[in-house]
This record gives C-alpha cells, sequence and structure tokens, in this order.
C-alpha cells in the first residue's frame, strides 16, 4: 500500500513505530477497532499487552516509562474506557513521566448529538494531559502524534490524541491544507541536559563549601546521579536523605545514607534534618514540609523545572538544569571538607535504627509481622530485580525493610499516592525488563481493587513474584483515622479472600504463610517458580507503621481514638507497648 491510500489508523501506528513504540498498552473497544485491525497486521512489530481494565493501561504504560526511560503508551476504546484511564495518567503526571494516551471516539458526524458513548474526552483530558488533539484526518497525524511524544518526552508528561471511530479509517488523498507543507513535521527528538550558569554553580559551591552539617535530600530526578550524589557526600562529609521515590539513588548500606524520610522513614533522616546547617535537594520536591529543617538552614536546590525551584523550602541558591549534569560541574567547585563528626554521629544513630529493623525482621512471635516478610524478601531478591511497591501501609514495609543494593530498581505511586498500582505496575515493569526478576509488594486492599490483572500477568506468563500484605483491612487508612485524625477506626474492614487460591484459579502458583518460623522457605519456593507466583502473607493487623520519631500530637490522637471507642484498642494499645519495649530494650 502506498501512503497515498493509507488509513489514519495505518499512518498512527507507523508513525509510532518509527518513534520506536514497541508496546502498547489496552483493552479492545468499538471505538478503536480500525486502530486495532492495522495492530493485528503489525503485531510482529508491536506488541499489544491485553489488560482487563483501562486503569491499569495507564498505570502499566506509566511503570513502563519509569522503568525504562522510554514513552509508555496506552490504547482505550471511547466513552467509559478513556474514562477509566484517567487515574494512571494522573500518576504518570503527577510522577513526571512521559506517557501518550489514545483514546477512540464515535463517528464524527455524530459528535454533539447523545449518540452512544459521545462523550468528550478532549475536554475530560485538558487537566492531566500537556497536549490534547483530536486527529481531523490523514493529513493531520503525522503533525499530532510528532508534537505529542516530543511534549511527553522533553516535559516528561502526558499527552492525549483522540481519534473518532470513522476517521480511523479515511484514507490519504492527497487533500491538505496549503499551509500543511508535506513531510515538515519529522519524528526526531533529542534529550537536553541542561547546566546552570558558572556564576550559580559558584554561589552554590561558595554556600556549601561553608556548611558543617550538611545534608543532601536525593529524590527521582537523581536517579541516574548515583555516582555524583555519592561523590558529593564524600565531598561534603554530607549525610544523604531518600524521598520515597529516589530510594534507588544510592544502595541502602552506604555509610553515608540514612534512608528514607517522612511518615515512612527513619528516624536517623529526621533527627539529620533537625540538626542541619546546610541542606541539598537533589532532583527532589518532597512534599511533606513538616519534616524539612527549619527555614533557616541554608539551602541550595537543583530540579530541572524551575518552578520546582522553592517550592518546599526556602532556598537561597536554585539551580535548574539536569541533576547529573549540574553536579558534575559543581563537584569540580568544591572543597574537601574532612570534618566527619556531623557524619559520624548520623552514622552511630542509624546502626542502632539498623539493629531495631533487624530485630523486627527475626521475630518468631505470631500472628506474623509484616517486617519479618518484608525483611526475609529483601535478603534473597536479585541484585538487579525491579520492586514494584502499592500504596498502603505496605509501602512503609518496603520502604524501611527493602534494602537497595546494587541494580535495583523501586517505586510506588508517589505524588498520586493511589491504591491498586502494584499489579499494573509489575506488569509495565515486566515488558520493559524481559529477564529481570519483578517484585510487587501488595496490601490486600490495593491488590483487590485490581486484581483482575493477575490475569493479565498469567496470560503473557511475566514473572512477576506478588507478595500481599493481608490483614483484612484497608491498614493505612485506619492509622491516619487513629493517628492523625484522633478518631476510632470505621468502614476499613475488608471480607477476606483467599489470595493463594485465586492465584491458582488464574493458573499462577499460590502460596500461603502465617508462621514466621516459614517465610523464608516459602518465599524462596515462589522466587524459584517459574513464571509468576503469588504469597499470601496473613500478617498481624494491629501492627503500627509507626513514624520514625512520634510527635505530641500524633501521641494525643492516638490516646484521644483508644478513648473514643476504638474497637480493638486492647490489641492495639499491647502491640504498640509491646513494640516499645522491644525499641528501649
Amino acid at each position: 500500500m502506498t501512503s497515498s491510500n493509507k488509513s489514519v489508523a495505518e499512518l498512527l501506528i507507523e508513525r509510532l513505530m518509527q518513534w520506536g513504540v514497541d508496546t502498547i498498552f489496552s483493552l479492545p473497544g468499538d471505538g478503536i477497532n480500525g486502530i486495532y485491525e492495522v495492530l493485528r497486521i503489525n503485531e510482529a512489530r508491536i506488541k499489544v499487552v491485553q489488560v482487563r481494565h483501562e486503569e491499569a493501561a495507564a498505570f502499566a504504560a506509566c511503570a513502563y516509562a519509569k522503568y525504562s526511560g522510554r514513552l509508555g503508551v496506552c490504547l482505550a476504546t471511547s466513552g467509559p474506557g478513556g474514562v477509566h484511564l484517567l487515574n494512571g495518567l494522573y500518576d504518570a503526571k503527577f510522577d513526571g513521566q512521559p506517557v501518550l494516551a489514545i483514546t477512540g471516539h464515535t463517528f464524527h458526524d455524530l459528535i454533539g448529538t447523545h449518540y452512544k458513548q459521545d462523550l468528550d474526552l478532549d475536554k475530560l483530558f485538558m487537566d492531566v494531559a500537556a497536549y490534547n488533539e483530536r486527529i481531523m484526518g490523514p493529513s493531520h497525524v503525522h503533525n499530532v502524534v510528532d508534537e505529542a511524544i516530543k511534549i511527553a518526552l522533553s516535559q516528561r508528561t502526558v499527552v492525549h490524541i483522540n481519534i473518532p471511530k470513522d476517521i480511523q479509517g479515511w484514507e490519504m488523498d492527497g487533500q491538505r491544507s496549503v499551509a500543511n507543507t508535506p513531510a515538515h513535521s519529522a519524528d526526531i527528538y533529542k534529550m537536553s541536559r541542561p547546566v546552570p550558569s558558572q556564576a550559580e554553580l559558584i554561589a552554590a559551591a561558595d554556600l556549601i563549601d561553608q556548611g558543617k552539617k550538611v545534608v543532601i535530600l536525593a529524590g527521582r530526578g537523581a536517579l541516574d546521579a548515583r555516582d555524583e550524589v555519592l561523590e558529593l557526600a564524600a565531598m561534603t562529609q554530607g549525610v544523604i536523605i531518600k524521598a520515597l521515590l529516589g530510594k534507588a539513588v544510592v544502595p541502602d548500606d552506604s555509610p553515608y545514607t540514612t534512608g528514607g524520610i517522612g511518615l515512612l522513614g527513619t528516624a536517623p533522616s529526621q533527627d539529620a534534618m533537625q540538626e542541619c546547617d546546610t541542606l541539598i535537594m537533589a532532583g527532589t520536591s518532597f512534599p511533606y514540609m513538616e519534616f524539612y529543617p527549619k527555614q533557616s538552614v541554608r539551602t541550595i536546590q537543583i530540579d530541572i523545572d524551575s518552578a520546582r525551584i522553592g517550592l518546599r523550602h526556602k532556598v537561597e541558591v536554585g539551580l535548574t538544569g539536569d541533576c547529573r549534569e549540574t553536579l558534575r560541574s559543581l563537584l569540580k567547585m568544591l572543597k574537601q571538607n574532612d570534618d566527619k563528626s556531623f557524619l559520624e554521629k548520623t552514622q552511630e544513630r542509624m546502626k542502632k535504627w539498623n539493629d531495631i529493623l533487624y530485630a523486627e525482621g527475626t521475630r518468631n512471635d505470631k500472628p506474623l509481622k509484616p517486617q519479618v516478610v518484608a525483611f526475609h524478601l529483601s535478603s534473597i531478591i536479585d541484585n538487579n530485580c525491579i520492586i514494584c511497591t502499592d500504596t498502603g501501609v505496605v509501602t512503609t514495609w518496603a520502604a524501611r525493610h527493602i534494602m537497595v543494593r546494587g541494580e535495583m530498581q523501586f517505586s510506588a505511586s508517589g505524588n498520586l499516592s493511589s491504591m491498586a498500582n502494584g499489579l499494573p505496575y509489575a506488569i509495565g515493569a515486566a515488558m520493559a525488563n524481559p529477564g529481570r526478576q519483578i517484585i510487587c509488594l501488595c496490601g490486600d486492599g490495593g491488590f483487590s481493587m485490581l486484581m483482575c490483572e493477575l490475569a493479565t500477568i498469567a496470560k503473557y506468563q511475566l514473572p512477576v513474584k506478588i507478595i500481599i500484605f493481608k490483614n483484612n483491612t484497608f491498614g493505612m487508612i485506619k492509622w491516619e483515622q487513629i493517628v492523625f485524625e484522633g478518631n476510632p477506626e470505621y468502614g476499613l474492614d475488608l471480607h477476606p479472600i483467599d489470595f493463594a487460591m485465586f492465584a491458582r484459579s488464574c493458573g499462577v502458583a499460590g502460596f500461603s504463610v502465617n508462621d514466621p518460623a516459614l517465610v523464608e522457605k516459602t518465599l524462596r519456593q515462589a522466587l524459584n517458580t517459574l513464571g509468576p507466583a503469588v504469597v499470601e502473607a496473613n500478617i498481624d493487623p494491629f501492627e503500627a507503621p509507626m513514624p520514625g520519631h512520634i510527635n505530641s500530637t500524633q501521641a494525643w490522637h492516638f490516646a484521644e481514638a483508644m478513648m473514643r471507642g476504638e474497637k480493638d484498642r486492647w490489641n492495639i494499645i499491647k502491640t504498640v507497648i509491646k513494640n516499645k519495649v522491644r525499641r528501649v530494650l
């Protein structure tokens, strides 16, 4: 078929392949049948991963981008199909991932006439998509696709293309506007790694050299700058604290890091933040401002997005640029700091914290503690595995007890903090990285929201190992109601599901464990299983994900909730007191 009589759908798929797209996450539908026929013809060159829910397609596309650095693509039909994409697309937008969403529409000449599935997705996607266009004919395809992909990659964001059902079949007839010069749009993108000016770098270096207690807060923008962040810590004798999405910036056994910050973080991180005199924010705009140091602490922020400079904390020197390249330029200007007192003090605290984590992870009392599951899992997973964690209490156990090492990658639904991302993330990660071990940690609440996607994992025999922390409750919401609001828990109990049996019904190996003595053995069995496997860990529902340090407000709210009639107050109090005694001892 010559280019002169190719259809809109053919031109679309051809252009996507020219851009290097080889994977699309989708669920079929009447509004995109024209596109699907072209995908069928080209199935040897571009793979369609059929999901069970469009929300999962968007989540998977986001994860594909996160774990590969490439464009993620999802495709959904008109009306409800497009609506279902939104949550996963907002996840991509909030975490700065390049994702292209393609949707169908009803017949072009019935739009606006109350026809079936006549939902104006262009308007619906106005907020989530930085570029949002409807293709109007064959001569419009390349222009729109090229612009969409360039914006997605350059701005690290979501873009949307909508194509009415009948227009997908329109063929190129040579008709185009006089202004639309043929072949003027190119399928080319050159990544930019900008660096701040010399004067700005000098100002930052001078400020850092004056610091005696330096903290480096590293986020997802520094994920490709491990060597530079470690060198910066060595030059400044500084402490590296990692935002959740920056967990894989440096290994957790580095002598310079105290791990995470915030409610999921460590006590030594909070102590270092409160005691530092200089803060270097590298590729992060960590949202929880109550965990930053006081505003008088001198702060340098490095971010690719100038709008993020000074967003969370008073900044004395802002450096707009690529984190890795900016650090490389900055390191050349720094003086070596030989005063290790702040670092060594922090290292002593971190040693005690790690002793606590070890004690929590090796407990043998029942009911099974979630820390025991995460601790043993961490010790046996591959050094280059990819870790996907759902949102909830499970995120705390992953953040604290999964020790990043080697070339491990780690991510979660960061700024959106959506539940149900875990399974779709694992699908996207597996498709982007064939042959690598994929570890997915879910709570029973998050898992059950999109548990249908286990069938997708089974269909494609993706080597995903899913660990479900089952406590039959929405655990994180429970502790938020109690500790943040001072209210007794309400509306949180979950009807129990046998997830191991469910896994087997999907054709996936299913395991269950509730004895701490059998945790490591069970996990090893699952990891050694060919193809996907599910481990249902039946954990103590009263084990609280307490922050590294508990402030007086949280303590009062906890007591208030107990006094106001928390139904499980005696079990909760007993567990919290027992854990506190263990930490003291």
